[in-house]
């Protein structure tokens, strides 16, 4: 980040994030370029300031400019986000005595709930039968290593709710096959255990086998390998792979198609089961209670729907 170097702070902040907190690429990605864009507006209207000039209001000018622009207010958080991690870190360090984003308050972002596949259409995954008119009970998925390769990737990510990055980051030994268990490692490096189906595990380990009977040179410890290359999967192979069998077998009406989707719809299916709010948030790896309560919504509308079709008052 050489164009900000009278602030060569950033770069080691951005270290920190990335070695130590463990923070994905595209946070990574994001907060960089977000801190380039403050700095950059800094440096055009106030010239070069001492970094423990910069105040509050620098800071609101540089967000009104902001939504001048219109940005999103999701985007407009996230810069906000940004900021609150470096200056508190520059605390930390001693650089500043008090971070000025104490008197700065983020835009209100209204709650979108979160899009999720129904029961039916995951049975049809589950099932491998394809809803795709004209095509109804005919197979998704092949039945060679890419096909087994791709089922898995389902199945992982809606049995288990794990994120994309998790999932592309399992290894071998993170499978605990007397536990029945699957070991994750998550956002700020925390460790949790999810619990697997005997059925998956035997999906498991079958495919572990012919992954090492039919890959020339698997890559080594890496639980899901690329069925050609045999190298690791990349989060963009991942996406679109999800994303082209959801839209070409016609498995859900939803706009956004992508792995998260099925992290939802493991959190809403849960949900409308009557599973405890408590034990879906420590399954997903929340932090809080509160981003995990958005998957009650989703069962409240529901239940309305049930009340509008059955009451008869409604």
């Amino acid at each position: 980040m050489s164009e900000d170097i009278q602030y060569p702070v950033v770069d080691r902040f951005l270290s920190y994030i990335q070695l130590e907190k463990r923070y994905s690429a595209h946070t990574f990605a994001a907060y960089r370029q977000d801190l380039h864009q403050f700095f950059q507006f800094l440096e055009q209207h106030y010239g070069q300031l001492e970094l423990s000039a910069i105040g509050h209001l620098h800071v609101r000018s540089w967000l009104a400019e902001l939504i001048r622009e219109q940005q999103q207010p999701r985007t407009v958080n996230r810069k906000i986000s940004a900021l609150k991690s470096f200056f508190k870190y520059t605390v930390r360090q001693g650089l500043i005595l008090q971070t000025p984003m104490v008197k700065v308050s983020a835009p209100k972002v209204s709650r979108r709930l979160p899009g999720f596949i129904d029961e039916k259409g995951m049975q049809a995954m589950e099932d491998n039968r394809s809803m795709r008119r004209g095509e109804e009970g005919m197979p998704i998925f092949s039945d060679d290593l890419e096909g087994v390769t791709h089922r898995l990737v389902f199945d992982l990510l809606y049995h288990t709710g794990i994120r994309l990055s998790e999932l592309i980051n399992l290894e071998e030994r993170n499978v605990d096959s007397g536990n029945l268990t699957i070991k994750v490692l998550g956002k700020g490096n925390k460790e949790r255990i999810i619990p697997i189906s005997r059925e998956l595990l035997q999906q498991l380990r079958e495919y572990m086998a012919r992954k090492r009977r039919e890959l020339e040179n698997p890559a080594p410890q890496v639980l899901l390998a690329h069925p050609k290359s045999g190298k690791k999967l990349y989060p963009k192979y991942v996406y679109n792979l999800v994303r082209d069998y959801l839209t070409r077998h016609q498995i859900t009406t939803i706009t956004r198609k992508s792995p998260h989707v099925l992290r939802h719809t493991f959190a809403t299916h849960l949900t409308n089961n009557g599973a405890d709010i408590n034990a879906i948030k420590e399954l997903l790896g929340h932090s809080s209670l509160a981003a995990t309560q958005v998957y009650t919504h989703n069962t409240i509308e529901k239940l309305k729907d049930v009340f509008k079709q059955a009451h008869p008052k409604a």
